[in-house]
């Protein structure tokens, strides 16, 4: 991937990690159950930090 496509995917997780703690909490609010979405959210940092850290490695081979 290059940088400009690490950079849209991870402003496209972004936005689904804003939405999914959004549905955690009226879940959480209605007592739903958590564990689903807690660990779609535990994927999506996952992923982030990977590509962060794929996106820092461009930066600095560029120097």
């Amino acid at each position: 991937m290059n940088k400009k496509e690490i950079e849209y995917k991870i402003a496209d997780l972004k936005a689904d990690y804003v939405r999914l703690q959004h549905d955690l909490e009226k879940l959480e609010y209605v007592k739903g159950n958590l564990h689903p979405l807690e660990r779609q959210l535990e994927q999506i940092e996952n992923e982030l930090r990977e590509l962060n850290k794929q996106l820092d490695e461009l930066d600095d081979s560029q120097f």
